[in-house]
């Protein structure tokens, strides 16, 4: 199963790298078949980074927008994947400095969202009510525990935990060392250890 689950992540890799090399060569179809592979991966992580659905859906399209308008400054003995997801760290953190020189406009709209698709909340198969609602009240405590988490360690643990980059890989992301990495995920989970001792 791992040895597949690699193989897979090669394919994806040769696949990326291809696409980026027609991308840069013109061919713009190549944009969209990395949107079919990415887009999703891209918008969790900006839905879990900066907490507001809407947000997010703007922010992923802007990622794949610069992912074409600097084609050519992709380096093709690169993963992709990183590289993509520096795009998206650096537009979300420029999204909160946006955010925090406009203190006029009002962050309510924001306040209790989770961030959930619609998939998410739905019940799963064979669960009662009261396990469905438990589940979304658990869902919902995780969310929110994550979007209380200083923004360093939100994106260290996103990257990590539901993206599949390793901390090599964040730490590029993140313009940052491994063993700094390695410290945001320990002191992230320890806060959320902390935030949902109830769920425990």
């Amino acid at each position: 199963m791992l040895i597949a689950q690699r193989m897979d992540t090669t394919d994806s890799d040769t696949l990326d790298r291809d696409d980026m090399v027609r991308l840069a060569g013109g061919e713009n179809a190549a944009l969209d078949r990395l949107m079919d592979r990415h887009a999703g991966s891209v918008l969790r992580f900006l839905t879990r980074t900066v907490g507001n659905a809407a947000d997010a859906q703007d922010l992923a399209q802007e990622t794949f927008a610069r992912v074409h308008r600097y084609r050519q400054r992709y380096r093709p003995s690169a993963r992709f994947s990183p590289w993509l997801f520096t795009i998206a760290a650096n537009l979300a953190r420029n999204h909160f400095r946006w955010k925090s020189r406009h203190p006029s406009l009002s962050l309510d709209l924001e306040v209790g969202s989770t961030g959930q698709s619609l998939g998410e909340t739905l019940p799963a198969d064979g669960q009662n009510p009261q396990q469905a609602t438990a589940a979304t009240e658990h869902t919902a405590a995780v969310q929110q525990a994550i979007d209380r988490l200083p923004s360093r360690l939100r994106e260290a643990l996103v990257l990590c935990t539901w993206e599949g980059l390793s901390v090599d890989e964040a730490a590029a992301v993140l313009g940052t060392s491994s063993k700094s990495i390695e410290s945001l995920l320990y002191r992230a989970r320890r806060l959320l250890r902390q935030q949902l001792t109830a769920w425990l």
